[in-house]
Parts: structure tokens; C-alpha cells; sequence
């Protein structure tokens, strides 16, 4: 596995499935890691959002990757992944490597596409009567996404990646706004 678990908060509904007479149920937090190679996602789903938590899902995690391999985890900066609970785990765990995205970039760690097709296509306008029912569906994808897992592919170089970056920059700086 070469880049691993991005966390991420997940709602039951989103705008569009918001009525006047919406009643939310609840949340949950989603962990998940991205084999970058397979496509194949561990994840699990926490009532809460803590370094216990996250401590569990490294243990998930190193229970499902072969000892012969190392592990690259991409997290972004949330305290969660830097409390001393964590930092006494990795110290008995040579082979887990952290990298940490930089503030707001979270879009360049492919977990988080990822996400988004977890919301497109098994949570937006769904119905969820419960958080259990949340936590159900996201199973579900899981285990049906994991069947058939697809590496995602970057489709463009990173030249070309800042090339849009610096035309979005100059057109929003040179808007007049």
C-alpha cells in the first residue's frame, strides 16, 4: 500500500435531500485507506472522531497489510493524527511512514476522490433513518467497491495540474472583485 488513510466526516444527507421536514439522525466518522496500487479500501466506520479511534484503525490497518510491506499513510493535518497516543504506536512500528498534506490541500490524496465517490453514489439523497443505517450503507459501498476495486489514475502531469492552478489564480486575482 503506498498511500493510506485520509479520515473524514460524513453526513447523512446532503443539501439536496434537505426538506422542511428534514430530522437529521446523527453522524459518523469514516477512516479509510487507499491501496493506490489495487484501488481496494480499508475503512471503518467510529462513533467518534478521537486518537483512540484513529488508533484502532491503525491497527485495522496493520492487520490487513502484509508485514512485508511498509505503509505510507497521507493524513491531513487534524490533531487526531499527531496525539502521543499515536506517536508511541508508530515508534513501535518502523515500517508505517506519515506524510501530511498541507493545509486545505487535501484534494491532492487520492482517498479523497474516493469520498466523493462514496457520496455521488451511495449517500447523496440517500435516506438513512439512523446512524446505523449510515453506517450500513457505507459497508455496503465498501464491500461492493472492493469486488472489483480500480486503481484511480491521475490523468494529468503535475506541470499541467499548477499550469490550471496559476490560470485559475490569475483569473480570480485579475477579476476585478
Amino acid at each position: 500500500m503506498s498511500q493510506l488513510p485520509e479520515s473524514a466526516r460524513l453526513e447523512e444527507a446532503s443539501a439536496l435531500a434537505t426538506t422542511h421536514d428534514y430530522k437529521r439522525h446523527g453522524t459518523t466518522s469514516l477512516f479509510a485507506a487507499l491501496d493506490t496500487k489495487s484501488g481496494k479500501i480499508i475503512g471503518q466506520t467510529q462513533q467518534r472522531h478521537r486518537s483512540t479511534e484513529f488508533r484502532n484503525f491503525l491497527d485495522t490497518i496493520e492487520k490487513n497489510v502484509p508485514t512485508d510491506l511498509d505503509v505510507h499513510l497521507i493524513l491531513d493535518n487534524y490533531g487526531t493524527h499527531k496525539t502521543q497516543l499515536i506517536r508511541n504506536w508508530l515508534a513501535k512500528r518502523p515500517r508505517f511512514h506519515l506524510h501530511f498534506t498541507p493545509t486545505s490541500a487535501s484534494w491532492i490524496n487520492l482517498v479523497e476522490r474516493w469520498f466523493a465517490a462514496l457520496t455521488e453514489k451511495q449517500l447523496r439523497r440517500g435516506v438513512h433513518r439512523s446512524t446505523k443505517e449510515l453506517e450500513q450503507a457505507i459497508r455496503s459501498f465498501i464491500q461492493h467497491h472492493n469486488r472489483d476495486p480500480k486503481p484511480f489514475v491521475w490523468h494529468k502531469t503535475p506541470d499541467q495540474i499548477l499550469d490550471s492552478v496559476a490560470r485559475f489564480c490569475t483569473q480570480t486575482l485579475d477579476s476585478g472583485h
